[in-house]
């Protein structure tokens, strides 16, 4: 469906030449679930877009074969000076579609993204979940051979997200994907195959499992990695955590000095593992700022003086003697 030949892209910079991909090719076949893996810089969104057709190579050539959609995800695809419905048109027109059959396709996006009302009002008025339901509304109503996408999962609230992780895999059972994502479990559950990015280099792997340990040997360790990008939360983090330092209540006594309690102890401790293993340093404490009590009489004292009357021997309040002179009248009718 998408072939690769010798592919290389860079990007001019003041140093010289960033490449992104350098001499890069494979072969996406039909049906491919593929789940595309690299640090953030590594060029996964440029890929995207190269494979999309909204970027071109610097050499080497992309041939694809059957329809293929553009980069979807929610950073981008909502004009905000226009309405939902007028978006909803606008993305019509540019799908091709004819104009008896646009009007149909504008009201199944309007019932998918359920915003009611707002469909009609401009897209700068909506919250940043009502723009990603509108988008993912948009991007899913269309057929596609294959789907590119970009960060882009279910969104909205329990009902919403049940409806749009049905339609996800009503579109995986006859259509191919390729999906960018953090998220090493949700890779793990809807790719078949994966491919790592890593200094311009590109390796093709058959099953995601692979490719996600690949992905993880590069990052650094294995255990770290996953709790920061499996898509678990701090708690899950602060169990581990937990569970290595012994107990609860050690982790409660090692953060007494700060008079902290025992959650807010699990806390700091998972968010510094987090920070560790990202690589960066520790963060700082913060160190409060407290007024003192005994500048307070003080501080009232000098409000006082500064709005106390002037004392009587001075005459009291001073007052500006200016009075401005009365006008004399004007006489005499036009001009001279």
């Amino acid at each position: 469906m998408i072939r690769l030949e010798n592919v290389t892209k860079y990007y001019p910079t003041r140093m010289g030449r960033h490449y992104v991909l350098r001499d890069v090719s494979f072969d996406i076949s039909q049906g491919a679930q593929m789940g595309v893996l690299g640090r953030n810089g590594a060029g996964k969104t440029t890929l995207l877009r190269l494979l999309a057709g909204v970027d071109i190579p610097n050499s080497g050539r992309i041939i694809r074969k059957g329809h293929i959609s553009w980069p979807l995800g929610i950073g981008a695809g909502v004009q905000s000076s226009m309405t939902g419905r007028e978006n909803a048109r606008f993305c019509c027109r540019i799908q091709g579609m004819r104009g008896n059959e646009i009007p149909a396709m504008v009201e199944h996006m309007r019932k998918f993204a359920e915003l009611g009302k707002f469909f009609d009002l401009p897209a700068k008025t909506y919250s940043s979940g009502m723009k990603a339901r509108l988008k993912f509304a948009m991007a899913m109503s269309f057929e596609f051979d294959c789907y590119i996408i970009d960060e882009l999962s279910a969104v909205g609230d329990a009902s919403f997200r049940n409806k749009s992780k049905k339609l996800f895999q009503e579109k995986r059972a006859r259509s191919s994907f390729i999906r960018v994502s953090h998220n090493l479990d949700e890779l793990l559950e809807e790719c078949n195959c994966g491919v790592v990015i890593e200094n311009g280099a590109l390796q093709v792997f058959d099953s995601i499992e692979a490719a996600v340990d690949c992905y993880k040997s590069i990052i650094g360790d294995t255990n770290e990695a996953s709790v920061v990008r499996g898509g678990r939360k701090w708690k899950q983090a602060a169990k581990e955590v937990l569970a290595a330092a012994g107990s609860f209540e050690e982790a409660a006594a090692s953060e007494k000095k700060t008079g902290k309690s025992a959650k807010q102890a699990a806390r700091r401790t998972a968010k510094q593992a987090r920070r560790t293993a990202k690589g960066e340093a520790p963060a700082p404490r913060k160190k409060r700022r407290r007024t003192r009590v005994a500048a307070a009489p003080a501080i009232a004292s000098a409000l006082a003086a500064a709005h106390a009357p002037a004392p009587a021997a001075l005459g009291g309040p001073m007052r500006s003697s200016y009075r401005p002179a009365p006008m004399a009248p004007r006489t005499g009718g036009g001009r001279s």
